[in-house]
């Protein structure tokens, strides 16, 4: 049989209520009564009933934390900004990856809320009115996270997507380059898909280069996509002189492919990825890239939602992270 804090009372010979305060940390307790109560908790082996808990506080000091795939380097790096301010706080979390599928994710949304997580954290994927409809009838607080809804009804953490695409274009097109290739996230994607191709678009708009739709291609953000859509690119008469995809790993496929076909990147082709996830310093040529505050994303995340779970004031509801070109050897500006 599991050990109570019956017993702990019994061979401690203090109340069961002494012992729930030197449990649940008070500054009642009496030096001496406090230590032969925590030398009876770890003789004995006791460990608090956190369900239990539960239902007397109401909390269960979990949050429940949905996060698009699992494999990504990015959301690992937000999942652990998440982490570490969870447990400043004494929140642990319950992890869930949806593998992008949408009926998988709203379910695992409803069996986080299920299990009376004290909030919910969602990240990386489409809000669409499916979720919208959860959240508002969820009773606890949620917060987005390297994403937004399309209305803005729910607290995010995210950067401009459309400023960063605009900005890493506008780079190659200082650099002197009119022939730039766009490897894109799926246009269906509000935030990491459309709006950095948005963001594409308006870039070459203002320096009036006419977009060419045949410069663009639609990949998945994983390293075979940029190879397959690297190999279309140099299939055309008039090949890219530089190339933007949205994700690391595509922009390293791509680089993969022009090396392959016996190119040189970057004097033949300039390369430029998105995100700064750490195999953008393990290629060859290093990636130049822009760089997104993957860790804050999710630590300004929690604290958010800490603060909306203690009801403490909140000034902005929708915080915009600053993101940053990194130039490396992909690029000729830093070589």
């Amino acid at each position: 049989m599991p050990v109570t804090i019956y017993d702990v009372a019994r061979e401690s010979g203090f109340s069961m209520a002494t012992v729930s305060r030197v449990i649940n940390g008070s500054s009642k307790v009496k030096p001496a009564t406090r230590k032969k109560i925590l030398e009876t908790i770890e003789r004995l082996g006791y460990r608090p009933n956190a369900v239990a808990r539960g239902l007397a506080s109401k909390k269960t000091t979990t949050i429940g934390v949905v996060i698009p795939d699992i494999s990504s380097s990015f959301f690992a790096e937000v999942v652990r900004g998440i982490e570490d301010i969870a447990n400043m706080y004494n929140y642990n979390i319950i992890l869930s990856n949806s593998d992008k599928n949408l009926e998988k994710e709203l379910n695992l949304i409803n069996t986080l809320l299920e299990k009376q997580v004290d909030g919910l954290l969602f990240m990386g994927g489409e809000v669409t009115e499916q979720h919208v409809d959860i959240f508002q009838s969820s009773t606890v607080p949620v917060v987005l996270a390297a994403t937004k809804d399309p209305k803005n009804i729910f607290p995010s953490v995210d950067i401009d997507h459309f400023q960063a695409a605009k900005d890493a274009v506008m780079a190659f097109i200082e650099a002197g380059h009119r022939k730039i290739a766009f490897i894109s996230g799926q246009l269906t994607d509000p935030l990491t898909g459309y709006a950095r191709f948005q963001g594409y678009k308006k870039a070459l708009d203002e320096a009036n280069i006419p977009f060419d739709e045949r410069y663009v291609k639609i990949g998945n953000y994983h390293y075979e996509s940029g190879m397959e859509a690297m190999r279309y690119f140099l299939s055309l008469d008039v090949k890219p002189t530089a190339v933007f995809a949205v994700s690391d790993e595509m922009a390293v496929g791509a680089i993969h492919e022009i090396q392959d076909q016996g190119l040189n990147v970057p004097n033949d082709i300039e390369v430029r990825g998105f995100d700064n996830t750490p195999i953008s310093s393990m290629v060859r040529p290093l990636l130049s890239t822009v760089s997104i505050p993957q860790y804050d994303i999710g630590a300004v995340a929690m604290r958010f939602l800490t603060k909306h779970i203690n009801e403490e004031p909140i000034e902005n509801q929708f915080v915009i992270l600053q993101h940053q070109l990194i130039e490396r050897k992909s690029t000729k500006q830093s070589s």
